[in-house]
């Protein structure tokens, strides 16, 4: 292992810290690994949560900020964060209209969650699920339910976040992020394991001259591994993928997401992103707002992942509606 770190046991705890250290306008720690917005709770206001592992960032800490996430709760690397954690993000959230939880179909934080929101409501603090299941290769379409969530909590966290900052109801403010999650869809392929600094060694072995379509973030197994492939024909196969699980066509709008997951470089992204916006141009598709760079990580792993997320005027207008946080501003 060769990380710049100190103890890896203190690793995500150093990490917030300097986190808040750097951003002190936009987050805070009130307690041991939730984050906060420094303004704190916005009275009249629905909060949104989100929790999960670290070793994702910008998801899900640098999410918290205005026009997105209230707070969140930091597990270990890949590690989900605890019930008490997600319940003190979700006092930290309260403005007293109730709680939105927004996050990934990952068991423990599923399970925690759940857990959290009956503590909360014995505190008479009303909550809402919304789980996002955006990763087309984790099942297939009659079990979608079973997905992973990766990047397209990303839109999620946006569009929620701007409809909560309309002042909307949290009957509202759920439906737009369950709206916001059917849209989405994703794929992801890596080149390189990353190491998880409390394991000491990479997550799965791959060959030099290998990649595997449909990797996991957490290195789950995708659905094949083989040469290094050109990268027209890399994007060309997560488009039809993702094309055959939900067809686009003439006058259909949508927001692009090339996200690296952590050691991919911007140049590659784009390499992949003129490939991706011709082939969906070709179809009829209107790309709108799209993202290149690190949305989503996985520590230091080579790959991508490509998402979208099917526009309607609603969703443009969110999307479109100003946010600001360390990572991300619109």
């Amino acid at each position: 292992m060769k990380k710049i770190l100190n103890d890896p046991f203190s690793y995500v705890d150093e990490m917030l810290e300097g986190l808040c250290a750097a951003h002190p306008e936009y987050y805070v720690q009130p307690e041991p690994r939730v984050i906060a917005r420094a303004g704190g709770a916005t009275k009249g206001k629905v909060g949104i949560v989100t929790g999960g592992g670290s070793g994702h960032l910008p998801i899900f800490t640098g999410y918290v900020g205005k026009g997105l996430l209230d707070a969140a709760a930091i597990g270990d690397v890949f590690a989900s964060p605890s019930v008490e954690q997600m319940a003190g993000s979700m006092r930290q959230a309260d403005g007293g209209a109730g709680i939105l939880r927004l996050y990934g179909n990952y068991g423990g934080d599923v399970m925690n969650f759940d857990m959290a929101g009956e503590m909360l409501e014995m505190e008479d603090v009303s909550s809402t699920t919304v789980v996002l299941a955006d990763d087309i290769v984790s099942a297939p379409p009659e079990e979608a339910a079973k997905r992973r969530g990766v990047a397209g909590m990303v839109y999620a966290f946006k569009c929620a976040g701007a409809k909560a900052e309309e002042m909307a109801d949290l009957v509202e403010v759920t439906r737009v992020a369950q709206k916001t999650a059917d849209a989405c869809r994703s794929i992801g392929m890596a080149l390189t394991p990353c190491t998880v600094p409390q394991a000491g060694k990479p997550t799965f072995e791959i060959g030099d001259d290998e990649m595997e379509m449909g990797m996991g973030i957490h290195g789950e197994p995708g659905i094949w591994r083989d040469k290094l492939k050109p990268a027209d024909a890399i994007t060309d196969e997560m488009i039809d993928r993702l094309l055959a699980d939900m067809p686009l066509g003439s006058g259909d709008r949508i927001s692009l997401m090339v996200n690296s997951l952590g050691a991919t470089p911007p140049e590659e992204l784009y390499i992949m992103y003129r490939r991706a916006k011709a082939r969906l141009e070709d179809a009829g598709v209107t790309i709108v707002m799209p993202l290149v760079g690190r949305y989503g990580t996985s520590m230091e792993m080579t790959g991508a992942t490509v998402t979208w997320c099917r526009l309607d005027d609603e969703l443009e207008t969110l999307l479109k509606a100003p946010a600001d946080c360390a990572f991300w501003r619109v």
